[in-house]
């Protein structure tokens, strides 16, 4: 039976924790300082859904407790676009979004970061080029989530992934499936 969209909806709640204490236990613990701005704000401007993933999501990332699967740091992680004079330009390189209209989630080890955007998507943003880069979105922030777990998950060898690109491949997500972008490209 193929995996889908809607099975996944309350993954950050449900399930998150329990996947990374399986498949990444030895991970070191995020930790960032009070000071990281708060999440509140953006959880306004988000569908009811989006905004209650977020806010667990966010909650795990301040307690301490979750494991370090994303680069999340006090530089990643709430990231204030505006105050560090970054642009954010959507995909067509023209259209300008404001800065306090994404929330940084985490990098992906090369200095780019993982974005929410209003509609609770999720995409990567580009350092270089300041743009959040066509074929790198999720549907969702539990699907993202539960995407990156697997990915990392089969990174580390703890799981195979035959069956990782399987679900993938149900869920036709780009940031997975694009072709050189997509998480499949870089899974081995």
């Amino acid at each position: 039976m193929s995996l889908t969209i809607d099975q996944l909806a309350g993954y950050v709640e449900r399930d998150l924790d329990g996947d990374l204490a399986r498949w990444l236990p030895g991970r070191p613990r995020v930790e960032i300082p009070a000071s990281v701005r708060p999440v509140e704000p953006f959880l306004a401007k988000l569908p009811a859904d989006a905004a209650t993933a977020l806010a667990g999501f966010d909650r795990r990332v301040r307690s301490g407790t979750m494991a370090q699967f994303l680069d999340i740091h006090d530089w990643s992680y709430g990231f204030d676009f505006d105050a560090n004079d970054c642009a954010v330009l959507d995909s067509d390189y023209e259209t300008e979004l404001a800065g306090d209209d994404v929330w940084s989630v985490g990098a992906d080890g090369g200095g780019n970061y993982y974005v929410v955007l209003t509609s609770g998507r999720v995409a990567v943003w580009l350092h270089e080029e300041q743009v959040i880069e066509a074929g790198t979105r999720f549907d969702n922030i539990d699907v993202f989530l539960w995407s990156l777990v697997r990915y990392h998950a089969v990174r580390a060898g703890a799981l195979d992934p035959g069956a990782v690109e399987a679900d993938f491949r149900s869920l036709a997500q780009p940031g997975a499936l694009a072709p050189d972008l997509g998480l499949l490209a870089h899974m081995s």
